[in-house]
This record gives C-alpha cells, structure tokens and sequence, in this order.
C-alpha cells in the first residue's frame, strides 16, 4: 500500500464536532471538558494506527537526537496524544481572553516591540510544534498590526471561524492556499507593504506538490521540508522572524519565542539553490532543538522522514 502525503489523510473531526467541544468547554470548563474527551482521545488513540505509528516514530528519534536510548512506552504515546487535545482547549482559552500577560514569558520581546513600532511588515515561520493559534490570540495584547495567517485545511478554517465567533475583536485574518503561486505572492507583498505580518507554518510540504521540497536533517536524520515558505519569504522582500508558542507543563506558562533570522532574504540567481537550502537548514535546525525540548507538543502525526518524491511518484500511479 502506497504511503499517503499528510495532505491526503482523512482529518478525523468535523464542525459538529468543533462545535460540541466549544459548547462542552463554556459549560463545564476545562476540567469538566477533559472527564468528557478523555475516553475519545483514548479511542482515537487505539483506532489511530498511522498517528500512533508516528508519535512511535518521533519520539524515538527524539530519544536518538538526545543520547538517551530509551525506548518509547504506550504510556508517552499516549500522553503524546493529550497533549494535542490539550492544546485545544489552550486555543479557546487564548480567544476567550482567559489567558492574561502573566501567563505568559516571552524570548526577545525587544524584537517584537521594535517591529510593533515599524511601520513595515514582517513574515513570521512557526510550526506544527507548540501551539501557534494561541500565539495569534495572545500576540493581540502586544500587537496593532492585522495578522494574516496561511492555512491549509478545511479544518483549520472551520476551527478558526469558531474562535473567532467566541472573539470577533481578534485581528487575525485567514488566508485559506492550496498552492503558493504569483498570485497569492502579490496579494501578500500588497499586505506587507501595509504593514501587517504573514504567519505560515514551514514544516510540512505542498499539499499540491509534494515533490517540491528539499531533504535537510532534522534530529539528525534527513526529513522533507517544502520550498514553498522561504521562497515566499525572499518574493515578499521583509523581516524574516521564526516564531514558536510552547507550554511548560508544570508552571503551564506559554513561552513565545520570537526570533529574527534575516532583515530581508536575498536569493540572487545563481547562488538560489545553495541559500534556500541553508535557510531550510537553519529553520530545521531551530525547529529540532525546540522539538528536542517539547517533544509532546510535536503535532505533525505522520511519517516526517517519509520521501516525498516516492509519495508523489506513488500518488500518480493512483491517478
């Protein structure tokens, strides 16, 4: 059976469903809410074999990256797995306002003031690792600027019309992409002229396009990660920073690590494909060492190190 690129899985979950969750977590609580959703998420844990094959896999190569050598129990996948489903409930917190700046302890907040009083706009590349929603949420304590975020799932923009019921005040902007082509390029540069910033995640590849990446180490071992996002960055001609929202379970702060890559990305011709691989390099290497840190807030549940180019040589024979 042919591996499927992580596009192509079913999302198990529907707007009914975001719906119930939101309703259940107005009445209950948080507390409440979690007596409630812990026996799904261990059915979804049992039915879940590729996620849990995944959650296996990472954690695995965490423990390798570390030096530890310690095998993974059922146990950590599962925790593995609530604490995705805790990272719900920290999103609807986050628009509810139920999070306050004491929750919060931020890396280089310099930076992110010093861009605040720019009349520029910048491109933040977050991640499925951590909590990037309840970033956007909370950056509006700190932040005048319109947020527009790249999203691309059904599923994150069910998610988000939501939350965004819950607190239409949030100046967040969805951006709905199948494919990072000129046009979408122009309509962001046109953003970021105005002095609003671009948040797109870099580690997953096309959804479209699934051989359009290159193979970088990532916990030490080679993983696909798209183009897409740093050429974008280097079109749109601005501030480059790399953004991360991580939770520290026993003080349940949310680190926001907010750091500045480049001024601008330069990428002349003939030096394109040497740069575009060391930015994706860097951002890889960025994204391991917080991955290393907070492995059960990795959130990609899939073969990461899966070769892109076989899947999508796999994907045409379907066709």
């Amino acid at each position: 059976m042919a591996v499927k690129h992580w596009s192509k899985m079913q999302e198990r979950g529907n707007y009914l469903g975001i719906q119930t969750l939101l309703f259940t977590h107005k009445i209950l609580g948080r507390k409440g809410l979690w007596l409630i959703l812990f026996p799904v998420v261990v059915y979804l844990f049992i039915t879940g074999r590729i996620a849990r094959a995944a959650s296996k896999q990472f954690l695995q190569q965490v423990n390798l990256y570390t030096g530890t050598g310690q095998s993974v129990t059922l146990r950590q996948q599962l925790k593995h797995f609530c604490s995705f489903a805790d990272s719900a409930f920290d999103k609807i917190d986050g628009w509810l306002g139920r999070i306050s700046l004491s929750d919060i302890e931020y890396t280089n907040e310099h930076l992110f003031s010093q861009l605040n009083e720019q009349r520029q706009g910048a491109i933040f590349i977050g991640s499925h690792l951590g909590n990037l929603e309840v970033c956007r949420a909370l950056s509006q304590h700190r932040s005048g600027k319109v947020i527009n975020v790249l999203v691309f799932t059904h599923h994150a923009v069910e998610f988000n019309k939501m939350l965004k019921k819950i607190n239409p005040n949030v100046a967040v902007n969805l951006i709905q992409v199948t494919d990072l082509g000129p046009g979408l390029a122009i309509l962001l540069k046109e953003k970021i002229e105005q002095g609003e910033i671009i948040v797109i995640v870099g580690d997953r590849t096309s959804t479209t396009t699934a051989a359009r990446s290159v193979q970088v180490p990532f916990l030490d071992k080679p993983a696909p990660f798209s183009q897409g996002p740093f050429i974008l960055a280097a079109l749109l001609d601005c501030p480059v920073y790399f953004l991360f929202c991580l939770k520290d379970q026993q003080s349940s702060k949310y680190h926001v690590i907010f750091e500045q890559y480049s001024n601008s990305l330069k990428m002349p011709r003939t030096q394109r494909h040497a740069i575009l691989n060391q930015v994706i390099t860097d951002y890889a290497q960025r994204l391991g060492h917080y991955a290393a840190q907070y492995p059960y807030q990795w959130f990609n549940f899939y073969d990461f190190w899966q070769n892109d180019q076989q899947v999508a040589r796999d994907q045409a024979k379907e066709k």
